[in-house]
């Protein structure tokens, strides 16, 4: 029993070691993404998209279409490690996310980030008011003051950042 828990954890360590490869090999290995940005208490952090659970977002976005996604928004309200994303859909700005890695890779010390997003539509009730808003503070004042209403959505997206708000970024990321 021990030398079987031995080769199984010799193996997942290789398994992890290859995912975690810092190794590049110009023009065989380089995927190229598109970089997105989103405001996180007042900075810009730069993300990639690369999967969601709705078939309509993934169309549109190019990207993963993965309805298992979904499964990780709790059905009893309990914590999860799902966050919200604010999403404009008009596009009158970028989203805005409530955390962010701080540094980017493996120094984070922000618990709180997750780079699971479950999907917030924010549209603006007051258009005489429209501005941008760069945190997730004010979001939820400008809808205390009735001028946004946040629709909750069971949308999740993964939307891993790269580059956080002080400017550090993802080993391998240019």
């Amino acid at each position: 029993m021990r030398r079987e828990v031995l080769v199984t954890a010799t193996v997942l360590s290789f398994l992890l070691a290859g995912c975690a490869s810092t190794t590049y090999d110009a023009g065989k290995s380089e995927t190229v993404l598109r970089l997105q940005r989103a405001w996180v208490d007042g900075k810009q952090v730069e993300y990639v998209s690369t999967d969601v659970s709705d078939p309509g977002a993934a169309q549109q976005n190019g990207i993963n279409y993965v309805p298992r996604l979904a499964d990780a928004i709790p059905a009893d309200g309990r914590k999860s490690l799902v966050e919200r994303v604010y999403k404009f859909p008009k596009g009158e700005q970028i989203s805005v996310f409530p955390s962010a890695p701080a540094p980017a890779g493996g120094a984070n010390t922000d618990a709180t980030y997750s780079p699971l997003w479950r999907l917030v539509m924010v549209t603006w009730l007051k258009p005489e008011k429209t501005r941008e808003l760069k945190s997730e503070e004010e979001l939820l004042a400008a809808e205390e003051r009735g001028e946004i209403s946040l629709r909750v959505t069971n949308i999740v997206a993964n939307c891993p950042i790269v580059r956080a708000a002080d400017g550090s970024r993802l080993a391998g990321s240019r």
